[in-house]
Parts: C-alpha cells; structure tokens; sequence
C-alpha cells in the first residue's frame, strides 16, 4: 500500500479537515497541581495553577516583600495557605523579567501555565527546568467575583453618595458570635509560611493558633476600632466583625486598650516599632495601613443602622466612649504610607469568601478613602 494511502494518515489528514487537532504523543499533557505535586517522576508535563507566593525555603512561602525572581509557587486554588498543597517553580533566567514576582508582584493570584521537569525544588515538590510560561490573567473560579462587579452600585459616586452606596454593599453580610471570630482569625490571618500559626496585627509575631486565650504570650481578639468606642461591646455586629478584629498578644492588646491612633510616643513592649502614650497608639509601620482601612471600614459599615451607633472617623484623639476615633489626618497618611499588600488582600478575599461575605472596599480601591474624607 502507498505511504500516501495509509490508515492512519489518512485518519489524521480527516480529523484535521473536520477541525479536531491531534496531540503527538510526546507532548506534554496539561495537568493540576495536585497531580503534579504526586507525580514527581522527572517526566515532562504543563502544570496549570494559581500564583500564590515565592517559596524561599522547603515549608516557607512569602506573598508579599519577594527577595528575587527565581521561583513561584502554584496551588489549585489562589487563596490555598497549606505550603503542602504548592508546587514549587523554578524560573529560568530567560522567564524571570516576565514571570518572576518581584518584578511582577500582580501576578499573585493569577492563574498561570508551566511546562517543565516534574522533579523537587527546594526539597518539596516542584517543576524546574521550564521551557515555557503562558497566562497571568485568570481568576481563580473558587473565589468571589470580580471586585468591580461587586461595587457596580458606587460606580461613578464620590464623596457622601460613595459613603452611601458603599455601606448599602457592604451592609449585606453573614454575621459571626464572638466565638465563631476565634475559628476565623485562624483562617483569615494564617501565617503564610507555617499554617500551624496566625500573624499579630501590631507586633507582626507568628504564634501558634494553639496559643489563643488570656494568659502571659497568648493572643487573643483585638477590636482595631475598639469597642468602648460606641459601647458596641462584643455584641454580635460591631463587636464581632472580622474585618476589624485580629490577633494580637494579650499584653500589647492590652497596652494598646482604647488607644486612639496618632504618631508619636515611647516604645511598646512586645511591640518593635510600636509607640504610645497617654492618649495614642501607633502600631508597626508595616501594619499602620491595614489599620487605618480597618477604621474606615467600620465607620461606612456602621452608620446609626442595626441597633448599633454611627461610627465616624474624627481628627481627635482622647475621644474615650464617643463613637469615633481618630486621628482622621494620621490615618490617611499611614493608608497612603502603606497600601494593601498580599497578605491584606488574601485576608479580605477570605472573609468575603468563607465568613463574612462582604468585602473591605478600602483594600480592593484605596483612592475612595480621599474621595469620602478629602480634608
């Protein structure tokens, strides 16, 4: 029979009339990341996965302040937290002005293909030897949706009717009891790199999940805007939503009380780079951000509805059992200091996806804070 004529040829030559491609059999077949993580064969396979951090070390993953662009790690979920369910990445010097996260920290989240070598990086499961990289524009479909989607109704809004709108979307929430908020701050404020710990808002200290309570080095609840601060209490509501509650150790929570927020005073212990005096707290520069879109949350999330008093943002501080807190001024410029990193980002994905289902509008667009509080 002539070559031209043969069966399987002319199969093919069908196939590709009608439309259908045909995959060599050596091609590398696109796989999850947990069918990557269990074949570690040295086999050639396209891994397709969400960015989520840098790993710098066997169980140690960063998201946020990446050393270089030599490697990334992918999950099958981009809020996956477990460094056991990431395939680690090494990136070829030809990929890394592209694909390396120090050069592209947007790419966190985003779903992404690899083709490479299934063999251990870092002593942990991994791909190396990469031959290409596709993608970086995807979004996880286990995540809520789109952020713009969900503010459509403060589109085009500034000032007053921005406030307004928003606390109309924000509004629309699951609400905790108190001892519910001890299971989600082990979610919400995981320790990136050891999923046994969460991370204290002001002393930045991983502690063990295992250690929450009341006594000496334990941590324990803290109401960023706290809760004498319009006799709100612990009362389903204000007082337990986890968008303004986090871990922190029981003496620097204490230190820190009903505090309002300013700069200046002397050093906290317990604390690097916290300060207080008599009338104001400052917690570490890298958390004085997160606190301030905290506080404005709460003050267009509680606005006299709900049984609950209108919380507001003043340029004070000394306000006691008033319903704001302060200082206005201060809290804009350490928002402005400090924008949303990966980490805050992850926690307000989390708490709309898994808690609450409502978001903190501040971290998805900090420029509305200029907009509602211009002076």
């Amino acid at each position: 029979m002539s070559r031209l004529f043969r069966p399987a040829l002319l199969v093919t030559a069908v196939l590709a009339l009608l439309g259908f491609g045909i995959t060599p059999s050596n091609a590398a077949t696109t796989i999850t990341v947990a069918t990557a993580i269990g074949r570690q064969d040295n086999s050639t396979a396209s891994v397709s996965g969400y960015v989520v951090g840098q790993p710098t070390a066997t169980s140690t993953v960063v998201r946020s302040n990446f050393p270089n662009d030599f490697a990334l790690a992918l999950a099958d979920s981009a809020t996956q937290t477990s460094t056991s369910a990431m395939l680690y990445v090494q990136i070829p010097a030809a990929f890394r002005a592209s694909y390396g996260l120090q050069s592209n920290p947007s790419l966190l989240g985003k779903q992404i293909t690899v083709t490479g070598t299934l063999a251990a990086y870092f002593s942990h499961p991994g791909l190396k030897n990469a031959t290409a990289f596709t993608g970086g524009g995807g979004s996880d479909p286990g995540d809520p949706g789109d952020p713009g989607d969900y503010y459509a109704g403060a589109e085009g809004k500034t000032g007053a009717a921005l406030k307004a709108a928003l606390h109309t979307i924000i509004s629309n929430q699951t609400k905790l009891t108190y001892d519910q908020v001890w299971d989600a701050l082990e979610v919400t404020d995981q320790d990136p790199g050891n999923s046994n710990n969460v991370i204290e808002i002001y002393s930045g200290r991983s502690i063990a999940k295992s250690s929450e309570g009341g006594g000496v080095d334990d941590w324990n609840r803290e109401h960023v805007w706290a809760k004498s601060h319009g006799d709100f209490g612990t009362a389903t509501g204000p007082g337990t939503d986890v968008h303004h509650l986090r871990p922190e150790d029981v003496s620097v929570n204490s230190a820190r009380g009903n505090l309002d927020f300013d700069n200046g005073g002397t050093a906290v212990a317990q604390c690097s780079g916290c300060t207080a005096d008599s009338d104001s707290f400052a917690p570490r520069p890298a958390a004085r951000g997160d606190v301030a879109r905290m506080i404005f949350y709460m003050a267009v999330r509680y606005e006299g509805g709900d049984g609950f008093p209108n919380l507001e943002v003043n340029n004070s501080v000394g306000n006691g059992t008033a319903p704001y807190i302060g200082k206005l001024s201060v809290l804009k410029a350490w928002a402005a200091a400090d924008p949303p990193d990966a980490f805050e980002k992850n926690r307000n994905e989390v708490i709309y996806s898994q808690f609450q289902h409502n978001r903190n509008p501040f971290i998805d667009h900090p420029e509305w804070i200029s907009s509602i509080w211009p002076n």
